[in-house]
């Protein structure tokens, strides 16, 4: 019997491939043995989605003939995929593999047969998946995830990206409000990362002052784990904490690509939603941050060159993130006095697709919130907007049930001890 770690089938029903939350792939190899071109092609377009990053992928032709005697003389990976194409013996081309496998190599079979009697017996040798061809990229990406994820941590680590398509457009209001939304409404443990350590405002937004911040995790690299992150959070409420930006100018933060990488495989390990506020400002990591994020949230104001912006972020993140859902975005401060606005149809058309809210101009109620460093919420409940962020919060994380705090005697009393 092949001594491969087994993978236990998922008896719920599969989502579909654009709704479901599938988590990325830790750094391991995966090695790939073909009989078709279009099986090839499958995986190689799997491995150029944002969830395999991280993995090393090689694909050779030749199939379960092929992988028997390459690992005579070499090494098997963590991951090996064989496809056969029905005529040979697949139960006996595995007892071969298994004299020339590594302990804990993981297999992914894919056949012709959809057979559950083949299935159980390949099971029963220690294969973790079969598949059956014709194969599309997002069934590979499915395969090779799941096989380092349980179905307990399927709902664990999604990240909510957002950003403005311009700046002053109130990106990060809306960043903090729909935290809080997901946070207090949904009851779902929550995290915000402010990602503009220079000019970061999530601190003053939630009245929150920490001596640390997400700057000590970032230029410490190496640091970086569960325990360090947790010293680094400041608690906002039951259910949501801050990774607050230093918003000081003592240093230059110039980063590279992959700078905040462990920050947010470590925050993805340990919360289940991640709200990262997102600066305006084009480069590597920003780019890298968008791309591997699960949803997207894009701010736009009702001018020509928020829809220009929107365009080009919506095209650009579309094509790099073929196997994800579309981003989504909104459309702020439309009613604002004597501004000529872009209506929200010609969004929509330029776009290729409708908002998901339009929230008005409210500048009363969105100042007196600013500088008391609290959300909408807090100040007004039932204001309209409040109910806008909820909305947006259940369609950033699939989540339509509410789970309100019941109004206490207490709580207007609570509200002013804060405000003070």
């Amino acid at each position: 019997m092949i001594n491969f770690a087994r993978q236990t089938p998922d008896n719920e029903e599969a989502l579909p491939a654009m709704e479901e939350h599938i988590a990325p792939a830790p750094r391991v190899s995966v090695q790939a043995f073909c009989e078709t071109v279009e099986s090839a092609a499958a995986i190689q377009s799997a491995g150029e989605d944002r969830r395999l990053g991280k993995a090393h992928l090689k694909i050779q032709m030749g199939g379960m003939p092929a992988a028997i005697e390459a690992y005579r003389s070499a090494p098997t990976p963590n991951v090996i995929v064989l496809e056969t194409d029905g005529t040979s013996d697949i139960l006996a081309g595995l007892d071969q593999l298994a004299t020339v496998c590594d302990p804990g190599t993981r297999v992914i079979v894919i056949g012709r047969v959809n057979d559950i009697t083949l299935y159980r017996e390949l099971v029963r040798r220690g294969v973790s998946e079969y598949l059956v061809a014709p194969l599309s990229t997002i069934d590979v990406i499915r395969a090779i995830c799941g096989l380092f994820s349980t179905p307990e941590a399927k709902a664990v680590g999604r990240i909510i990206a957002v950003v403005g398509a311009k700046g002053g457009v109130g990106a990060s209001t809306l960043a903090h409000n729909i935290a809080w939304a997901v946070a207090r409404d949904l009851a779902l443990d929550s995290v915000v990362a402010d990602l503009d350590l220079a000019f970061g405002t999530a601190g003053l937004d939630y009245n929150q002052d920490p001596p640390q911040g997400i700057a000590e995790a970032v230029f410490s690299p190496d640091r970086v784990d569960t325990a360090f992150i947790d010293r680094l959070l400041s608690k906002c409420t039951d259910h949501l904490s801050l990774l607050a930006a230093p918003a000081t100018l003592d240093r230059v933060y110039d980063f590279g690509n992959e700078a905040f990488d462990s920050i947010f495989d470590t925050l993805r390990a340990t919360v289940p939603c991640i709200v990262l506020d997102v600066p305006h400002q084009w480069a590597g990591w920003t780019r890298r941050a968008l791309v591997g994020a699960d949803d997207i949230l894009i701010v736009a104001e009702p001018d020509l060159a928020n829809l220009r912006n929107t365009k080009n972020l919506f095209d650009l993140l579309k094509a790099a993130r073929p196997n994800d859902r579309i981003p989504h975005y909104c459309i702020n401060q439309i009613g604002m006095p004597k501004r000529p606005e872009i209506s929200s149809r010609e969004f929509a058309k330029a776009v290729e697709g409708e908002p998901v809210a339009l929230i008005p101009f409210e500048p009363q109620v969105f100042g007196m919130a600013a500088n008391n460093g609290q959300m909408i919420a807090e100040i007004s409940p039932n204001h309209h907007t409040t109910e806008i962020f909820l909305q947006i919060a259940q369609r950033l994380t699939g989540r339509g049930e509410t789970k309100r705090p019941r109004n206490s005697m207490l709580a207007p009393l609570i509200r002013k001890l804060r405000s003070k």
